[in-house]
């Protein structure tokens, strides 16, 4: 059943158990926060290495996207179901020997697969850590338990770009090596000090209807995207995305007529919560490709150490960590509106900056600047919009409303790794040629930034509601996420909406 013993009495903080069990959540997501980070590094060598052509460089990222993507709420379900220590360390082995095939992969083919692989194990592992502190903490002390993953979490992502430069100055493969020894101690210390738990009200059936049509839906768009900018669009790549269009309609249309739908439609009928999901795909779209072509641009153009590179955007990382929390509560206080249009206002100011970027740049005049106004951006907008969503479902739906926006947002992040370049002239070897990845390059950011000015203009037409207000229509009372809820802005600034957050009384 769901393990009273853990559910009922809770384990409390400070404690040897409580101890134990952060650090076995937080290493156990850290590995899959690392690798978010530092492989987006190893590009360049890996792409040199495996004689891989660019579209090879953008399915080494989608390929562990698109199945993390399309599989995270899944997972979810099957920790609720099978009992969330074990899917957690089932995941986190999965993820293990996936990082192992990584490692060891002789070429691009090969390492996509492995990725792809990957994604599963860490859909398998993320709603899992989150949802054991909930589960198994005691009430008083979930708060606190939720802040300490938390900033251990944004400790472990901030971390990452500085690891990650260093592993792929050695050896790029160590990027992957690295998640072994981690992932062993994760299994070891949740077998032994990990309670097991499960939610006696999970849903009975599985839908693996809607899990099976939005992955074909997902994939056949990627490849589609992908191809345009390799071979141009031809019938097959018309086919291909027409084929994850219908997929995706099909993907409605399913779950609609569900009785276990994977994404409840009722989530969809306030019309913030859609708004919200909106902003999250254009800023997320933005975010993901920025992510990938300026480490590129800095180590290929403007002749970047991987470390140097890979710390590009850390100061985005440490103003979420250090403002975030102030970020949510403002936003509790005056509203999101504000803050959910402003945001995206200034990280577009900044992605433009970036057009001083070139083979003559300097990290301190040249990269700096428009990393912290990006990261300003980013502060003034996440924490706010992850309290949104949560605010806008009831209090039984926040686990899957959450989810819901975290696979948005990983989806924004892999079409627009793949469409982004295809917009910008981006293929071929063009990360071989510094004139022609400059010149794409310069492209890319003004359609980033003109992602951000959507998800601006999307706020301010269509977040109206002040948090803490019941919807119109359609919830069974006012929404109270307390505490609890805010300190979960603070991740969700760090490494993308929260996934699976804590119920307000887990089973």
């Amino acid at each position: 059943m769901g393990g009273p013993s853990a559910a009922d009495a809770g384990i409390r903080m400070g404690t040897p158990r409580g101890r134990w069990v952060l650090l076995a959540t937080v290493l156990g997501s850290g590995i899959a926060f690392l690798d978010a980070t530092v492989v987006n590094v190893a590009l360049e060598r890996i792409g040199a290495d495996l004689g891989a052509d660019f579209a090879g460089l953008q399915w080494t990222v989608n390929a562990y996207t698109l199945t993390l993507s399309a599989l995270i709420l899944l997972g979810g379900s099957l920790s609720d179901r099978y009992g969330r220590r074990r899917i957690f360390v089932i995941g986190v082995s999965w993820f293990a020997l996936a990082s192992l095939l990584c490692g060891l992969a002789p070429n691009i083919e090969t390492l996509v697969a492995a990725r792809a692989l990957q994604g599963v194990g860490g859909a398998l592992l993320t709603p899992g850590s989150l949802a054991i502190i909930s589960a198994t903490f005691a009430a008083d002390d979930r708060a606190a338990a939720v802040g300490a993953w938390s900033g251990l979490s944004g400790v472990a992502t901030a971390a990452g770009p500085f690891l990650g430069g260093w592993l792929v100055e050695w050896n790029w493969r160590a990027v992957f090596l690295v998640n072994l020894p981690l992932a062993a101690l994760v299994i070891a210390v949740a077998a032994r000090h990990v309670p097991e738990t499960r939610d006696p009200e999970a849903a009975p059936k599985l839908d693996w209807a809607g899990t099976a049509l939005v992955g074909l839906g997902l994939g056949a768009l990627t490849y589609a995207l992908t191809s345009a900018g390799g071979t141009g669009t031809g019938p097959g790549v018309w086919l291909w995305g027409a084929t994850g269009c219908l997929a995706l309609a099909a993907f409605v249309v399913v779950e609609r007529r569900s009785r276990h739908p994977l994404v409840p439609p009722r989530l969809f009928a306030d019309r913030q919560f859609t708004a919200v999901n909106v902003v999250t795909l254009f800023v997320y779209a933005a975010l993901g490709a920025l992510s990938v072509l300026l480490v590129l641009q800095l180590q290929v153009v403007s002749g970047f150490s991987p470390l140097l590179a890979g710390s590009a955007l850390l100061p985005v990382t440490l103003l979420m960590l250090l403002f975030s929390a102030q970020v949510g509560a403002l936003a509790q206080r005056i509203g999101p509106r504000a803050l959910l249009t402003t945001g995206p206002l200034v990280a577009a100011a900044g992605v433009l900056l970036m057009l001083r970027i070139d083979a003559d740049a300097s990290y301190v005049r040249d990269v700096l600047p428009p990393a912290i106004l990006f990261g300003a951006g980013l502060t003034l907008l996440v924490a706010p919009l992850t309290a949104t969503v949560l605010d806008s479902a009831e209090d039984r739906h926040a686990g899957v409303a959450s989810g819901v926006n975290n696979a948005v947002a990983r989806a924004a992040g892999l079409l627009a790794v793949a469409l982004v370049p295809v917009v910008a002239g981006i293929g071929g070897d063009d990360y071989r040629d510094p004139t022609a990845f400059a010149a794409g390059f310069r492209i890319a950011l003004f359609v980033l930034a003109g992602l951000l000015l959507v998800g601006a203009a999307v706020s301010a037409a269509f977040v109206r509601r002040p948090l803490g207000d019941a919807p119109p229509a359609g919830d069974a009372g006012p929404h109270d996420h307390g505490r609890v809820r805010m300190e979960e802005c603070l991740h969700c600034g760090v490494v993308g909406p929260a996934v699976h957050p804590p119920d307000a009384d887990p089973g």
